[in-house]
């Protein structure tokens, strides 16, 4: 009788391991699916062995979200500052869209975790770096807002997929009421997906709203801006 092949040995549990399933569990099932029950189902194992890596689901939680902040490429060398942190946060973007629950996480935490604060720490030293002041960095991140981890937050929620025609015309009522609305929601529509509204390519958007920034920051560099004389009167940009 030929020997019947032994089962492969199952890895070692260990905590990267419980995270990197729980991203990937997240990926699939949507983060409001997950538990930590359903998540010892993914490992095999008993729910009891998950808490010997993490004390809760909290701790799991922030334990994701350093996962996909350890996605993002490292800070570009170079004297360029603005492309440096331009690719650095665009491959936090690229980061947060293949994990579509990470924004909605990041913003859920009581405060930063220890991975995310070492992401801002280096956008912030790169800025320092191209030259800005202390004060005009405090204002650029304000500024950039959750842009600087590669999402942004719209004041209305997603329109319906325009579908294949384009996005849905408005009522006739409507559109002679709010005529300029009426003409931005004709506009040519790209992303069905969008959370801009209409249709809107999410990635362009996001660039062009990044690169304005950007280009403006450089130009309060180099004017020396300074919110103290802003508040004086100065205006903002001459």
């Amino acid at each position: 009788m030929t020997p019947r092949p032994e089962a492969a040995p199952r890895a070692p549990l260990s905590r990267d391991r419980v995270l990197r399933a729980a991203v990937e569990l997240a990926d699939g099932i949507g983060i409001e699916a997950l538990s930590m029950r359903r998540l010892a189902q993914e490992l095999g194992v008993v729910p009891m062995a998950l808490y010997k890596h993490v004390a809760n689901k909290e701790q799991l939680l922030d334990g994701m979200v350093e996962a996909v902040v350890s996605e993002i490429d490292p800070p570009a060398r170079g004297s360029d500052w603005q492309g440096a942190v331009r690719r650095r946060i665009l491959s936090a973007r690229a980061a947060l869209l293949g994990h579509p629950w990470a924004a909605q996480v990041i913003r859920s935490r009581s405060g930063p975790t220890p991975a995310v604060l070492a992401y801002l720490d280096s956008v912030i030293g790169m800025f320092r770096a191209g030259g800005l002041s202390v004060d005009l960095t405090h204002h650029a991140m304000h500024a950039l807002g959750g842009r600087v981890l590669g999402f942004t937050q719209e004041v209305f929620d997603a329109a319906p997929d325009p579908g294949p025609a384009g996005p849905p015309a408005m009522p006739a009522e409507a559109a002679a009421a709010f005529p300029h609305v009426a003409e931005l929601a004709m506009a040519a529509a790209h992303d069905g997906d969008s959370v801009v509204g209409g249709g809107c390519d999410d990635q362009f958007e996001f660039e062009f709203a990044l690169d304005l920034l950007l280009d403006g920051f450089e130009r309060l560099r180099r004017q020396g801006w300074s919110s103290g004389a802003r508040r004086a009167g100065g205006g903002l940009i001459a």
